[in-house]
């Protein structure tokens, strides 16, 4: 009897751990989106990015929503790297929300996120191992108030990964197992860390590397002609594998390039050039806008799913490339319109939803569509914006 009953509470367990999640983005998708002046819904993404600030919203690599706890038992649920690249975020939000409001409440808690990531001697707490956590430093290094200098072991560290995953190579892999192939994430991971660290340090070569990332992929990642990213190339054929047009590979390259440009000293040789791929990418990233103000997790295909995190980081590239004279008035009208979708997608907590999923691998992209931090943080940092 004992065990029968054992059995149906462990039934029930498995259940609920199944049901609970769908059961909250059922009931939190009522009333999305009604939330209509954006001071109001700004205060809104605020209050949740704080939030997610202290206990930030584990993302499954998985898409499967039945017998989750066999994911969770076998590994197969989350991953720290993915964290990072969500947490980072908040911080790069938060971090411009604080500088457009002054609101303390904001600076303490960022300061309280730093600690529990950095050690007194400056070193990770958690030593990061992975490019996805590269961003997290290109956070810190991008808020104001920190002091560097004491953070520098920890940034050092970042420039130490950064020089093993290249290797003997000229640029960087992603991670260490696929050093066959250069993938579109690793120029959002890493460049505008690497243009940040170098001119702060006096490191040359960490500007060099960001920018030899960069002209290697648009030589060999991009659609002939077009400026489209694919999501890798392979080194030793040279020949673009996986989709092009895929709406978050868009992000990870459009704010890989876009700070890195507003990092780049503007005296840099290479600055006119980078100038002239930002225009590129304007030109190409406008045109695959919908009249709704998103971006398709395809985007070259108009019944593909809208997703908030591709419409996110892209709004920031673009209100970021207004500041070239002769793309102000396209770009501004662009990202007025980007805005009002995210606003139409938050949720009554001030959580934007509908963003596309971790992805599984080459071609292999997430079909689930959900909340984000990332995405919350770039929306807060594209409405801080001044």
């Amino acid at each position: 009897m004992i065990i029968i009953l054992l059995l149906i509470a462990l039934v029930i367990l498995v259940l609920l751990i199944d049901w609970i999640p769908q059961f909250t983005t059922w009931q939190s998708r009522i009333k999305i989106g009604r939330v209509t002046d954006t001071k109001q819904w700004q205060a809104a993404v605020t209050q949740k990015s704080l939030h997610w600030l202290k206990k930030t919203p584990t993302i499954k690599l998985t898409d499967n929503s039945r017998l989750i706890i066999i994911d969770i038992l076998r590994g197969n649920y989350k991953r720290e790297s993915i964290q990072h690249w969500q947490e980072a975020a908040l911080v790069l939000g938060l971090t411009a929300q604080y500088a457009q409001t002054k609101r303390e409440n904001i600076k303490q808690q960022i300061d309280v996120y730093v600690n529990r990531k950095i050690k007194p001697d400056g070193h990770w707490v958690h030593p990061i191992t992975e490019s996805d956590g590269v961003i997290l430093g290109y956070a810190f290094i991008q808020t104001p108030w920190l002091n560097h200098q004491q953070l520098k072991p920890a940034y050092d560290r970042l420039w130490q990964l950064i020089q093993e995953l290249k290797g003997e190579h000229a640029t960087v892999t992603y991670k260490r197992h696929t050093q066959k192939f250069r993938y579109v994430d690793t120029i959002g991971f890493i460049c505008p860390f690497l243009i940040e660290y170098g001119q702060k340090f006096q490191v040359p070569e960490a500007v060099d590397l960001a920018i030899a990332q960069l002209e290697e992929f648009n030589a060999y990642g991009m659609y002939p002609n077009q400026f489209i990213p694919c999501h890798t190339y392979a080194t030793k054929t040279k020949l673009p594998v996986g989709l092009f047009g895929w709406g978050r590979g868009l992000g990870w390259y459009a704010i890989g390039l876009i700070d890195a440009w507003k990092a780049l000293d503007p005296l840099h040789p290479k600055k006119q050039a980078m100038t002239q791929w930002v225009e590129q990418f304007v030109r190409m990233a406008m045109q695959f806008q919908r009249e709704n103000g998103s971006w398709g997790w395809l985007v070259m295909s108009e019944n593909a799913q809208a997703d908030s995190s591709a419409t996110a980081t892209l709004t920031w590239f673009l209100m970021n490339a207004s500041a070239i004279s002769s793309l102000e008035i396209e770009c501004k009208q662009s990202t007025e319109k980007a805005i009002r979708y995210l606003m139409k997608v938050t949720r009554r907590d001030g959580a934007i939803d509908f963003s596309q999923g971790d992805t599984k691998g080459i071609g292999i992209h997430s079909q689930e569509f959900d909340i984000l931090p990332f995405t919350q943080g770039f929306a807060l940092r594209c409405v801080s914006h001044s």
